[in-house]
């Protein structure tokens, strides 16, 4: 049965064709790094973790690629109130992102570039877009570049929305021959620290945010991909610039645009006015781990998720069904090892990821089991536990998995995280500023801690000695 996705650009859902066979290629919008994650970032995250397991499951090999947002208005801004070196702020934000995210089994992306890392792409696709006349280098010796939206016929197909209706978000600027346009680059500033800043054709300063996504999605998986994936918050302005600037640029682009829908909290959208904001790392203190990634990927994912008072304890109770089964089947000396999942499963996992309807299915399976189990029936108990594990091994939830087994308790796992993913991310910021005195320090710190580093051009990955 084919997989079929809802595509946001075309307003309905498609079966999915990849555009090499057996291969499936994703960009996803991840954190801006300016400060402590919340929800929200946690559960676009797990969106594409899952649709990313769904994807292997069905035998594709998947390329996916997250990004990191470390240099941006926002991340200075922060830095400035706090004191912070802006890199030192974005290194350790990212480190909790990433920390959170171990903690709720949600599989490293393939790649996770920095937009630090790939200034030269940005510089070289701003450039293919002023030799095209699609963008132009501002006459008051600011540096700035603007993309000019009246350049670009088809700007506003994404959202579906004229240029009149539209409005970017950013400062008004007398460099702009229009209101609509938006910056590519932004000239250095005195205010801005000397580090924030890079050499471009048109003067020193840095990208802005909506070509950082566009240089880096290329770069990694080429000038045409299958999925472009992020919040239902980026669709405008952040989507509707990555989709003109790349086309403008002679680049396909991305053939399907998805979106997951925003959290609420008690049914209202989260914001520093209303002080409502639900941090990652609070929310899994708040319940196991485990009862978290179920309660985040029991919606729909193009459902508002509303984080209601109970709505753990619900999800808590839920998830217990399904271990307490498991659990019993195992005290019964039963091999729930090898299950296959159930057609119906699938089928409803193939239609635009739809895991509610898939819980359901797993949840009469438990119900089925138990009562298999009361009645002697031990063939078919051991049956539907081998299939309730291989459905929720799909959904990363398999509570018997040495993941979850191993992980102990979630607040010192999520701690530990933390600490060496700050230290990494540190000594990396160190390197990148040549202070390699500072960097070797680091790194001879976490071996004598007991932790392996493996480098690599993406970043660094961890583990424990032994």
């Amino acid at each position: 049965m084919p997989i079929t996705l809802f595509d946001s650009k075309l307003h309905e859902a498609v079966e999915f064709v990849p555009l090499r066979e057996g291969k499936v290629s994703m960009y996803v919008c991840g954190p801006t790094v300016q400060s402590s994650p919340h929800v929200g970032h946690l559960r676009s995250a797990l969106v594409y973790d899952l649709w990313s397991r769904w994807f292997s499951y069905r035998g594709y090999s998947v390329t996916l690629i997250r990004n990191v947002t470390d240099i941006d208005d926002k991340i200075l801004d922060k830095a400035t109130e706090s004191g912070e070196e802006w890199w030192a702020l974005a290194a350790r934000v990212e480190a909790e992102f990433q920390a959170v995210a171990r903690v709720l089994n949600i599989q490293r992306p393939t790649l996770q570039p920095r937009a630090t890392g790939d200034i030269p792409a940005m510089i070289e696709l701003i450039q293919a877009l002023v030799d095209r006349g699609h963008a132009y280098v501002a006459d008051d010796d600011s540096g700035d570049v603007y993309f000019s939206v009246s350049s670009w016929e088809s700007y506003g197909e994404l959202t579906n929305q004229s240029v009149e209706n539209l409005s970017q978000g950013e400062a008004s600027s007398q460099a702009k021959r229009a209101p609509e346009d938006f910056a590519l680059w932004k000239g250095h500033k005195d205010h801005e620290p000397a580090s924030a800043s890079w050499a471009a054709p048109w003067g020193a300063g840095r990208p802005g945010w909506h070509l950082e996504c566009s240089a880096m999605s290329t770069r990694y998986l080429g000038e045409a991909f299958d999925i472009h994936g992020g919040g239902m918050d980026l669709r405008f302005p952040h989507h509707e610039n990555e989709l003109a600037q790349s086309k403008a640029a002679g680049h396909p682009y991305a053939s399907h645009w998805m979106h997951n829908a925003l959290v609420l909290v008690d049914g209202a959208k989260m914001s520093k006015s209303l002080g409502n904001s639900v941090f990652a790392a609070d929310l899994v203190t708040k319940a196991r781990p485990i009862v978290v990634r179920y309660a985040l990927a029991s919606a729909h994912y193009r459902s508002e998720l509303d984080l209601h008072e109970g709505y753990l304890t619900e999800a808590a109770a839920a998830f217990d069904r399904i271990e307490g089964f498991l659990l019993r089947a195992q005290s019964e000396g039963m091999d729930t090892s090898g299950g296959v999942v159930p057609a119906d499963f699938e089928a409803a996992m193939d239609d635009d990821l739809a895991i509610p309807s898939a819980l359901a299915i797993v949840h009469d399976t438990v119900r089925q089991g138990n009562q298999a189990i009361d009645s002697g029936d031990a063939q078919t108990a051991t049956t539907a536990a081998s299939a309730v594990r291989a459905m929720v091994a799909v959904l990363g939830l398999d509570p018997l998995a040495e993941e979850w087994t191993a992980q102990g308790n979630g607040a010192v796992s999520a701690t530990l995280d933390s600490l060496v993913e700050s230290v990494i991310a540190l000594r990396w910021s160190a390197k990148a500023e040549k202070n390699f005195d500072l960097s070797d320090s680091l790194r001879d710190a976490i071996e004598r801690a007991g932790i392996d580093v493996k480098d690599s051009s993406s970043g660094s990955t961890w583990s424990l000695r032994g």
